[in-house]
Formats: structure tokens, C-alpha cells, sequence
């Protein structure tokens, strides 16, 4: 009888553990859903008046592709002095302001539409913001006037050299939240099932696509964060169109590749310490981890929670990142070289590390940063940006 009892209290202890981590976590959910309603949905609404852009809308001569396929420029290439007219040659943190970005922008103007539309049909249920964001990824996905096609052959070109390159992979990372927020409309009803089929044809084929040209493949295997964030790309997609042998491979890699082979024991990343803008990489590339582990983790299997034999760890990345995000006057390596003034902002690892790990230091200071970045190459290094669609999923 004895050990029976003590056997119950044992349980509703563990239950009382487990209700109360649920409570703090929904605590922190909330706040954060609170902090940025208002704005969101004004935000929407300004949406509801544009008109969708896509890679049919602009082009470049240079390119070797046609009017259906994304181009883009490598951003580090400049004309070479002392032979104007011949290849490019480069200059590494420097971005080259004559390049062709129209594409570039334009995914980038798509992922922040849908994803605000998204949010404010996920915050108000009126289906209009849900119809208005349908209307955006059918004009890049589905309709074949206006449609990308499937793969990134043509990104980040280098004028006088290649005409496009695996590294332009990196392009399509501007993709996770529109992947993010067409899963949540097929998921709760605010797209049929019909337009939901379409959409996630297209991107089961560009996920074939990376995963199989061997564009992709030197994605993938690249060692700093051109392969995590090729994971995050990868893990999204494979998400939303149910590719359960992608979310596996997506799932090892971190847990294999990427985590002990970028991460140093202190939890920093060298390969993003050694270039010219340190600190902006080594944000990036926690984002972006932070992104595959928010995108893959599941209750059997959580990803924040993983640690590598040497210890190795999400939790340990940004305990080494968070003092320079809460006081950057104290990084102890060389500044960014170019907009080191605009960091930090609202990071997805501190929005995402504070959820997983219940930090509400974390989220304090995730909520005090700028949440709606204008400088275009900050808001280009974040292309997670709106927590509604990931909290309220």
C-alpha cells in the first residue's frame, strides 16, 4: 500500500512538472503573439492591395536562362580593373551594387506577403488574408503565365565564368516561410485540397530537384552554412509535401554533419569567425540551425534537446552567442565589415532557443530587438521573420 502511494506521487509529481513547463511555455508563446498582433494585421491589410511580382516580371540579359527561371548574381563579384570587360573577380563581404537582383527580391517580397497574410488569417480567421496569400503562391507556383520554374540553374551567376552555381541554392532559402505558411493553410482549411495538391507539386519537384542535381548535392555538402541552410530549405519543403526519406536525411545530417563538424566546443562556429563579417555569419548560421531544428523536431525526437558525443549542442550555440546579442559591445573578434550597425535584430534562434528552453531572458530580448528590419541585406540574411506562423501552428 505504501509503495502504491508513494508510486501515485511519484506520477502526479512528474504530471505537475510537465503541466507546469506546458504553462510557462504557453506563458512565453503568448507574449511573443501579443507583442506583434496589432502590427501584423495592419501589415496584412497594407497586403491586401499588392499585386503579385514574380520572376516573369523582370529579366536580365545576362542570363542563360529563360523568362520562367530565377537569376541572380554571386554577390561578392566585381568587374576586374584592370580588365574591365573580363571575368568578374572578388571581393569576399563586399556585395556588388550593379548586380541583377530583381528575382531576388522578388522571393524575397512573396516570402514576407505570404507569410504576413498568413499570420493574420491565422490571428483573425477571416479568410480574405487567406484567399490574398493563395493568390501570391498560386501567380509563382501554379499558374503557367507567371510560374517559376522548379530549380535554381541560373542562381548566383558569376559574369565571364559560370552561369550559375550550386552556392546559388542559398537563393531559396527565402522559400521556408512560404513552404511554413502553405502548410498551415492546407493543414486548417484555408485552401482546398485541389489548390493545395498544385502547390505542393511544385515544390516536391524543386525538392527533387536539390536533392538530386548536382547543383544541390555541392549545396548540401558545403561545410559552413550554405549546408544548413540547404537542411532548413530541404526540411521545409520535405514537410509540406510529407517526404518522410528527406525529413530523415534533413534529421541525420544535423545530427551527424552539420552540428559536430561547424560547431567548435565553445559553441561558436569558426568557419563563420574566420570571414569578414563574423559576426552577422555566426547569427546566420545559428538562425539557420535554430530554423531546421524548430522545422524537424518532434516530441520523439527533438532536435534542441540533441546533444553530440563531445557535447555539442543548440542550447550550448547560443549560451555562447547570447552574451553578444544581449551587450554586442562586448564581441571579442573583429566587427563585420559591412552593416555591422543594423545587428542584432529579432533572430529566430533567440525566438525559438527561448521557447524550446523556456528562457524567458530570451524572449525579453528577442521582443526588445527591431522586429521589422528595413535594410535590405538584413532583412536578405532573415528570412525567418514572423513567429506567428511558427507558434501558432
Amino acid at each position: 500500500m505504501i509503495k502504491k502511494i508513494y508510486f501515485i506521487g511519484v506520477l502526479l509529481g512528474c504530471l505537475s512538472i510537465i503541466t507546469s513547463k506546458a504553462f510557462a511555455s504557453d506563458v512565453l508563446k503568448n507574449k511573443v503573439i501579443h507583442s506583434v498582433k496589432e502590427t501584423e494585421i495592419a501589415r496584412a491589410k497594407a497586403f491586401l492591395n499588392a499585386n503579385p511580382v514574380t520572376v516573369t516580371d523582370a529579366c536580365c540579359e545576362r542570363s542563360a536562362g529563360g523568362k520562367h527561371d530565377f537569376y541572380s548574381e554571386g554577390d561578392y563579384w566585381w568587374p576586374n580593373p584592370e580588365d574591365p570587360k573580363g571575368p568578374y573577380v572578388q571581393r569576399d563581404g563586399q556585395t556588388n551594387p550593379d548586380n541583377f537582383t530583381n528575382h531576388r527580391y522578388a522571393m524575397i517580397r512573396l516570402s514576407e506577403i505570404v507569410a504576413t497574410l498568413t499570420s493574420a488569417w491565422l490571428l483573425t480567421e477571416e479568410q480574405i488574408y487567406a484567399d490574398k496569400a493563395l493568390e501570391h503562391i498560386n501567380a509563382w507556383f501554379v499558374d503557367t503565365a507567371t510560374l517559376m520554374n522548379p530549380n535554381l540553374l541560373y542562381a548566383q551567376a558569376i559574369f565571364g565564368k559560370v552561369t550559375g552555381r550550386g552556392i546559388g541554392l542559398i537563393d531559396a532559402y527565402h522559400f521556408v516561410e512560404v513552404a511554413q505558411s502553405a502548410k498551415l493553410l492546407a493543414n486548417k482549411g484555408g485552401m482546398s485540397a485541389e489548390e493545395a495538391s498544385k502547390i505542393k507539386n511544385w515544390f516536391r519537384e524543386f525538392l527533387t530537384w536539390m536533392t538530386s542535381h548536382e547543383y544541390g548535392i555541392a549545396e548540401m555538402n558545403w561545410p559552413n552554412n550554405h549546408g544548413t541552410c540547404w537542411a532548413a530549405t530541404a526540411a521545409s519543403m520535405a514537410v509540406l509535401t510529407d517526404n518522410k526519406e528527406i525529413i530523415e536525411l534533413c534529421t541525420h545530417r544535423f545530427k551527424t554533419i552539420l552540428l559536430p563538424n561547424q560547431m567548435a566546443d565553445n559553441g561558436s562556429f569558426p568557419l563563420e569567425l574566420k570571414r569578414t563579417k563574423p559576426y552577422g555569419y555566426s547569427l546566420f548560421n545559428l538562425d539557420a540551425f535554430c530554423n531546421v531544428a524548430q522545422i524537424l523536431s518532434t516530441e520523439k525526437d527533438n532536435l534542441f534537446e540533441f546533444e553530440t558525443a563531445d557535447g555539442k549542442s543548440l542550447k550550448k550555440g547560443m549560451e555562447f552567442i547570447y552574451p553578444y546579442l544581449a551587450d554586442k559591445s562586448t564581441w571579442p573578434f573583429e566587427k563585420d565589415i559591412y552593416i555591422w550597425n543594423e545587428w542584432p535584430v529579432c533572430h529566430p534562434a533567440i525566438l525559438f532557443s527561448g521557447l524550446a528552453y523556456e528562457n524567458e531572458d530570451y524572449i525579453n530580448t528577442y521582443l526588445k530587438l527591431p522586429a521589422y528590419p528595413i535594410h535590405p541585406e538584413v532583412i536578405r540574411n532573415l528570412p525567418v521573420r514572423h513567429p506567428v506562423i511558427w507558434i501558432l501552428n
